[in-house]
């Protein structure tokens, strides 16, 4: 065989590989997800029934919807507020000359080097004080402090590399420096804010650790957590069909919206990236 000819066998052959390994963890579920209680350890990969009882049962389970409920609305907050303040701080640090920029950045990304379990402690305790305990906003403040750095270093890096002759352009016809920003920068870092939005968001759908120690109730509780609830239909059974089945509900979606999006992402991530 002839060399371009190998190279492309050897790319196609590892591409198929990283492809199955990422799709066999759902495939698996699905299979699981697709079985009736009593063959789930029956050591076959594909039912022998297929049934779609166990998505009946979780979609008919108060606590689930409720959990459903709380991750929509608590994931959906966290990345308006955390995407709307990263957009003016990534624009400030970029385009604004003030002391202390660098640090703001810097300051940043230490935040989000820090260990998250490392205030689970001291942050329930404050939250049990404050009355945020088992609330919305006991959980949008740790996920907005853990995602602002990451989404303040996304857009910072989208920003730098806009024309900034068009924002120059815009203020010599009179528009303010918010209106420069809000009608002509903005709608260019669509990109860059569409980018840190599904980062945020992801990081606040798939949490475990606070959801699971900031919550005590379904008035607040979300998905990730509330599965380590979930029961069998009695003491000796696990819900393994049934989880799986939950985890496929929750975990669809995402993905879905990865793979529709996936440019855009690749787009804002690798933005600054090249210069030239």
């Amino acid at each position: 065989m002839s060399r371009p000819i190998l190279e492309r066998l050897f790319w196609s052959v590892g591409a198929t590989a990283v492809v199955v390994q990422a799709l066999l963890p759902l495939g698996w579920l699905l299979a699981l997800s697709l079985k009736r209680s009593a063959d789930v350890g029956d050591g076959r990969f594909l039912p022998a029934t297929v049934t779609l009882e166990n998505y009946r049962a979780i979609l008919h389970e108060e606590q689930f919807r409720a959990a459903l409920v709380n991750s929509v609305g608590i994931a959906s907050l966290a990345t308006l507020l955390a995407v709307a303040l990263a957009t003016f701080a990534a624009y400030a640090v970029t385009r604004l000359d003030f002391p202390g920029r660098r640090v703001i950045l810097a300051g940043s990304l230490a935040i989000a080097m820090f260990p998250p379990i490392s205030v689970i402690g001291p942050l329930f305790d404050l939250w049990r004080t404050l009355g945020l305990f088992d609330t919305w906003p006991g959980l949008v403040i740790p996920y907005m402090t853990f995602t602002l750095p990451l989404a303040i270093w996304t857009l910072s890096a989208f920003f730098r590399d806009l024309p900034w002759d068009l924002d120059r352009a815009a203020r010599m016809d009179g528009a303010t420096p918010f209106q420069a920003f809000r009608h002509v920068l903005a709608p260019l870092a669509a990109p860059g804010v569409f980018t840190a939005a599904i980062l945020v968001f992801i990081f606040a759908w798939n949490d475990f650790l606070f959801a699971i120690s900031l919550t005590s109730t379904d008035r607040a509780r979300t998905v990730p957590a509330a599965l380590a609830f979930f029961s069998g239909e009695s003491q000796f059974q696990q819900p393994t069909a049934h989880l799986a089945a939950a985890s496929l509900v929750v975990t669809l979606p995402v993905v879905a919206v990865v793979l529709l999006c996936q440019r855009r992402i690749v787009a804002g991530l690798t933005a600054g990236a090249v210069k030239g």
